[in-house]
């Protein structure tokens, strides 16, 4: 067997596997693709033992490797887009921006001044009149 035909077919595949990864906007098709690049040097890996006829058979046993890598990598990869997509409602890696995005009404600094009464503690109006803003702001950054 040449060695051109399983080494063509893997570039094919890897191709695919990085249009996919570049041009895809659903996390679960970015995880397939990466998949796909994934088998693609696992064949050249088979591929190039076969063809140097290496007795220890190295290439195989890195595919082996490859493979469970890539079972767990896509184990924890659906964990985690679940995960978002619990929290978030979409598995859109366009409206994903960052998970640490907070608002200045969730977290208002805490600049030591005493409220009105002199409590040490804000009025609530202050906190009601800014809430709605802040989460308008929010909704409005997630879009």
């Amino acid at each position: 067997m040449h060695l051109a035909y399983p080494a063509v077919l893997a570039a094919l595949l890897f191709c695919t596997g990085l249009y996919g990864v570049l041009a895809r906007r659903n996390a679960i098709l970015v995880l397939m693709s990466v998949e796909l690049m994934l088998n693609a040097v696992n064949l050249n890996l088979v591929a190039f033992d076969v063809w140097l006829r290496d007795t220890l058979h190295a290439g195989q046993g890195l595919t082996l490797f490859t493979i469970a890598i890539a079972a767990a990598e896509i184990g924890i990869g659906l964990a985690v887009v679940l995960a978002v997509y619990r929290n978030r409602g979409t598995s859109d890696i366009d409206r994903l921006r960052d998970t640490a995005e907070t608002d200045a009404a969730e977290a208002l600094p805490d600049d030591g001044a005493d409220g009105a009464d002199g409590s040490g503690t804000r009025r609530a109006t202050e906190d009601q009149d800014t809430a709605p803003a802040g989460k308008a702001k929010k909704a409005e950054a997630t879009r």
